[in-house]
């Protein structure tokens, strides 16, 4: 029997996913760095758990433990020990984050999860399972694609993890990629219109992971990512830069973080049940030719628990080669599509005129 460990357990997510997993007969390891806050969820489930720091000695922590899911945030200050961690120990690595940083970060390492014979795979829950399949759909219907665009629609409610990493990348820049290349771009200064699955909507290029992992999966040089955003509001992005050296201060984000924990609870089980996500791609070629691509899911908290799940379950059965790996990387553009709560990918085509 393979043991598997949920670091970050105590977190919303972590939670979610943890509870999702007894009921389905699984036996994970709750792991934090805090016992007093492991401990009461772990008595309450019947489940093992650790408290450990992630610093050098983590590896020890994980020396009997086959697969890491990693729920811990901001990751962009806590995914570097455990990937380093995993690696030493020889332990699978997945995590739920939606950072760039962090993905370029995991590919980085594949080399030595090769050596090592581990699987690392960052981003198997909302971010970015759904649009990471949706660009591998949309590479399979256009091979010859070189620019995609990438991009969903929810009304999901925020975690205070999510909130958080959110105030981690106050003052930053959005990002695209072009012709292969990570390139900032100014947060505001990318703006269309776009249906996402439910009506015509102005939209901005967020800075979204999926300019890094659809890259190595699909291998298009050129991509960006969207969400839905009213114009007053794109300006007000624009805005933003002229302030961003005040948000982008430790000390105004620490001020944040203490708040977020003092207020932001995340959505209840009613509100997730209600508010789906509308996931949406196109793919150009130097033609001219058009495929765009829909489709919806669960809400984005709740595919996250069911995606990280499957992924979990399926790395403890089948038997990969070890390396770094995007979701539809290891398994397919149809992932995302049996999933509880999605449906199936709508494919349009158009021809330039």
């Amino acid at each position: 029997m393979k043991t598997w460990m949920i670091y970050g357990a105590n977190g919303y997510t972590g939670e979610l996913i943890a509870r999702e997993a007894v009921k389905r007969g699984l036996s994970p390891v709750l792991a934090g760095r805090n016992a007093d806050k492991i401990r009461p969820l772990a008595e309450e489930l019947s489940l093992a758990f650790q408290a450990f720091p992630l610093n050098d000695h983590a590896a020890k922590q994980l020396k009997d433990i086959d697969l890491v899911l990693h729920c811990a945030g901001p990751f962009d200050l806590t995914s570097k020990p455990m990937i380093q961690a995993c690696l030493q120990a020889k332990t699978h690595y997945l995590d739920i984050t939606g950072e760039i940083s962090v993905f370029e970060y995991t590919h980085s390492q594949h080399a030595q999860a090769v050596e090592k014979d581990i699987i690392l795979c960052s981003g198997v829950g909302f971010d970015v399972i759904p649009t990471d399949c949706t660009a591998l759909k949309l590479k399979e219907a256009l091979p010859d694609a070189i620019e995609l665009s990438l991009g969903f629609d929810s009304d999901s409610g925020v975690s205070p993890g999510t909130f958080k990493t959110m105030i981690q990348g106050i003052g930053s820049t959005s990002m695209h990629r072009k012709d292969g290349v990570l390139e900032p771009v100014t947060l505001g200064s990318q703006h269309r219109i776009i249906d996402f699955g439910r009506g015509s909507r102005s939209a901005m290029g967020i800075p979204w992971g999926d300019v890094s992992t659809a890259y190595y999966t699909t291998g298009v040089p050129t991509i960006s990512t969207w969400i839905p955003m009213s114009k007053p509001k794109i300006q007000s992005a624009r805005l933003m830069k002229i302030a961003s050296p005040l948000f982008a201060s430790d000390w105004v984000k620490e001020m944040l973080q203490k708040q977020v924990e003092k207020r932001v609870k995340g959505p209840n089980n009613e509100f997730r049940a209600n508010t789906p996500a509308y996931i949406w791609g196109e793919a150009r070629n130097a033609e001219g030719v058009l495929k765009v691509a829909r489709l919806q899911t669960a809400n984005v908290y709740d595919l996250t628990v069911y995606g990280s799940l499957d992924l979990v379950r399926r790395l403890l059965s089948e038997q990969i080669d070890g390396g770094y790996y995007t979701p539809a990387g290891l398994f397919g553009s149809s992932l995302v599509e049996k999933l509880p709560g999605s449906g199936a990918f709508e494919i349009d085509t158009f021809y330039p005129r």
